[in-house]
């Protein structure tokens, strides 16, 4: 795996997690990376352990040129739409890293333009370039991070296990207690087969 696209080109790599949930924010990071930065765990979050993809996190930002999070509320994504959410996401990431990047590569084939930014995007490239990939891990642990953070509050959803996705235990959640403020409510939460089952 090639840390960039263009080496030496001070590019930075975007990606997001948490597009699929029904509950929680969408959370984007961006990250520049050396040329010569290596380590043999770094990849796509989803082929990383939980317990890899925390122990690259504070190796990715101790050692990034720069790198930065940004997150969309679950009411923006409402509003919004989850693309758009996720690409604003994404944006708020670029806005915080410390160092202007001079071109930005995305995971996945939507985005939209970031200032006068070159950009250009890259099924799978989480996969194929580390600076995606550290992106991916980095959005991936804090979103994670602030969800084991709302199941304090609203436990009764277990996010501090599922992390808002649509499992099983969280859909049996929602039909039980209803949504939560921070469920997605344009969002199909419920298939339609369980709505009018008994509790």
């Amino acid at each position: 795996m090639q840390n960039s696209y263009q080496p030496g080109a001070r590019e930075a790599g975007c990606d997001e997690a948490g597009r699929g949930c029904l509950a929680g924010p969408v959370v984007a990071a961006a990250v520049i990376l050396p040329d010569d930065f290596h380590h043999p765990w770094l990849n796509d979050s989803k082929q990383v352990s939980e317990a890899h993809r925390e122990a690259l996190r504070p190796i990715i930002e101790r050692e990034a040129i720069a790198w930065g999070v940004g997150i969309c509320s679950p009411e923006e994504i409402d509003r919004l739409n989850i693309l758009r959410a996720s690409i604003t996401a994404m944006h708020r990431a670029l806005d915080a890293l410390a160092v202007r990047p001079l071109s930005v590569i995305v995971d996945g084939n939507k985005f939209y333009p970031y200032g006068d930014l070159p950009w250009k995007t890259f099924v799978k490239g989480d996969s194929r370039f580390g600076n995606i990939a550290a992106a991916s891990i980095l959005a991936k642990t804090h979103r994670d991070e602030i969800m084991r953070s709302l199941s304090i509050q609203y436990p009764q959803y277990n996010w501090a296990s599922n992390k808002g996705y649509p499992t099983t235990d969280h859909r049996a959640a929602i039909r039980l207690h209803g949504p939560s403020p921070l469920h997605r409510l344009s969002f199909r939460l419920l298939p339609p087969e369980q709505l009018s089952l008994p509790l």
